[in-house]
């Protein structure tokens, strides 16, 4: 049984597809950022390098990598295809696996998200900002997915 959308909540329905462009976007260019800065060595990493947080510290650190792959390479991918999922034909299709592809890209971000954030605060024990900007970006793209989901439940 489906309830009925209100009008109030269709108009949130569409603001969520390009709010979650626009994070993705966003995402994008801060990972793209973080990924430069990874294979120029952190030459121009715009961010305190002394203290608590400390980007260079972070980016270098042996966390800084998973199988051999910079974890900013691998944000860059997951920001890739969840903008390829946000653009608006991959909302509007009839086909079910672009919204499941979004749930599990971010599932799965989250996921990673929490592992970053714990190597940071008890491995670490340095902060990156670029790198909390992709956590944060990556929480609340989870978090329009989810809403998104929770409003419009995929068609059976």
């Amino acid at each position: 049984m489906t309830l009925p959308v209100r009008s109030s909540s269709r108009a949130a329905l569409g603001v969520i597809p390009w709010a979650t462009l626009a994070v993705s976007v966003a995402g994008l260019a801060v990972a793209a950022y973080l990924t430069y800065e990874h294979f120029t060595a952190g030459t121009t990493l715009a961010c305190p390098d002394t203290g608590v947080v400390n980007c260079a510290k972070v980016t270098s650190s042996q966390y800084s990598k998973v199988f051999g792959i910079p974890v900013a390479l691998l944000g860059l991918l997951f920001f890739v295809g969840m903008t390829a999922l946000s653009v608006p034909p991959m909302w509007r299709t009839s086909s079910p696996w672009p919204g499941r592809l979004r749930l599990i890209g971010v599932l799965t971000g989250v996921v990673f998200v929490c592992y970053l954030i714990w190597a940071e605060l008890f491995q670490i024990n340095a902060i990156c900002l670029w790198c909390t900007v992709v956590h944060a970006l990556t929480l609340v793209l989870f978090g329009l997915v989810i809403v998104r989901l929770a409003l419009v439940p995929p068609a059976s």
